[in-house]
């Protein structure tokens, strides 16, 4: 269909999909169809996104955890690969919202979301653009760092010891390629979280070693 072709690979909200088939005698029928025959994936209740074979760009899990639930933005694991400091694959999208904690899980992959306060929210977000022109949220390193840190339960960082062995043998941190850190948002975090003296930790071993 020239309609899911055109949709592509950009999520579409059921109440946007419905005006788009008002030829059909019954528009949430032939959604329901849709949904049968494969051509469109539901990525939650009232969200879907094209099947492959109409869509011509690659999907982009962060642009779809942003839309799955929000206002949310990717980070933790996710965000440490995005930008290479771990070297593992993560296996689902991890991010931070305002709301509820909440987890979503389709045929596209495994969605995650972790509830922050709002002033602790709004701390470090970057607009990333992809290849194609779309934009996500998404966590500036130094933020992702910090929610590593604030989201991680039984955490026994208590020395400059203890932070170096979990970032360089536990995450397995490389640092080598980054030059700048912005050490006002570690500063902001360390305002607004309950783990300050963990992310002092945090902020003197970039210090020491960036």
């Amino acid at each position: 269909m020239e309609i899911l072709r055109e949709i592509g690979a950009v999520p579409v909200t059921k109440s946007a999909l419905i005006p788009l088939l008002n030829n059909y005698k019954s528009p949430k029928d032939k959604i329901s169809a849709l949904i049968k025959n494969g051509d469109i994936i539901p990525l939650k209740n009232g969200l879907y996104i094209s099947a492959e074979k109409y869509r011509d760009e690659r999907i982009s899990l962060e642009l779809l955890a942003n839309q799955i639930y929000g206002p949310s933005y990717i980070s933790l694991d996710s965000a440490l690969s995005f930008y290479g400091i771990i070297p593992e694959k993560v296996n689902s999208i991890s991010s931070i919202c305002v709301k509820r904690s909440r987890f979503f899980e389709n045929s596209i992959g495994k969605f995650q979301y972790y509830h922050a306060k709002p002033e602790y929210f709004k701390i470090g977000i970057a607009n990333h653009i992809t290849e194609n022109r779309k934009s996500f949220l998404i966590a500036s390193l130094e933020k992702a760092l910090c929610d590593k840190i604030v989201y991680s339960r039984n955490l026994n960082i208590i020395s400059f010891k203890a932070i170096t062995t979990y970032l360089e043998e536990d995450l397995r941190a490389d640092f080598s390629a980054i030059e700048k850190i912005d050490y006002q948002i570690i500063e902001q975090c360390i305002k607004y979280e309950v783990k300050t003296w963990e992310l002092e930790l945090l902020m003197k071993f970039l210090k020491r070693i960036i």
